[in-house]
């Protein structure tokens, strides 16, 4: 396998698993269930963009504030890697639910941002930008958007086949996961830091 190909998939898997749109669908779909088409469409394409533009600019200016505030990749690898480990625990133990007035700004907040592109997805990010080519992280973050913009359009088909139940499934399926790469992401930092010497 060619290695720009093995990076890419190294970086498109933990982005969709984070990204969690799979997950998210019930959520979503509550909350465009008074929506006409139109409206359905409207709020998908807006929350899509609200997502991209809020990823992009942490690709781009996250490695910036963090050489200003003189904070190492090592020691960002290990909070975030906490904090992703934190935040999969607990959407395993209690999932996600949000209360959110119906209107076009749920585009935007929550859909776009927390629940496309949050903390677990910016941690992410910034982590995988410490770690590969930024084009290559750029590439996968742009496909992981798109493919979330088609699973949003196609909600209401994929929740009818897969059934509330197991979107569910799958959504925990995906932040156990999570867990995992959390733990990978402390581990790596520890040796990013020197306190550790392993091969992961």
């Amino acid at each position: 396998m060619p290695e720009w190909l093995n990076q890419l998939l190294l970086t498109f898997v933990p982005l969709f698993i984070v990204i969690d749109a799979l997950g998210n669908l019930p959520i979503i779909i509550s909350l465009s269930e008074d929506m006409i088409n139109y409206e359905r469409r409207k709020m998908i394409h807006i929350a899509a963009g609200t997502a991209a533009g809020v990823g992009l600019a942490f690709l781009f200016f996250g490695q910036f504030i963090l050489n200003i505030m003189g904070i190492s990749v090592g020691a960002f690898a290990i909070g975030g890697g906490l904090i992703l480990l934190i935040l999969s625990s607990k959407y395993i133990l209690t999932g996600r639910m949000v209360n959110a007035v119906k209107e076009e700004m749920v585009a935007v907040v929550p859909i776009g941002t927390p629940l496309l592109v949050g903390p677990a997805t910016i941690t992410t990010l910034l982590l995988l930008a410490g770690q590969y080519p930024i084009y290559i992280v750029l590439i996968s973050f742009i496909l992981n958007i798109l493919v979330a913009w088609m699973i949003l359009m196609l909600g209401n088909r994929i929740a009818g086949f897969m059934g509330i139940g197991g979107l569910r499934a799958v959504s925990n399926i995906f932040n156990l996961l999570l867990a995992a790469i959390a733990v990978t992401m402390i581990l790596r930092g520890l040796q990013m830091v020197g306190l550790i010497n392993l091969n992961i």
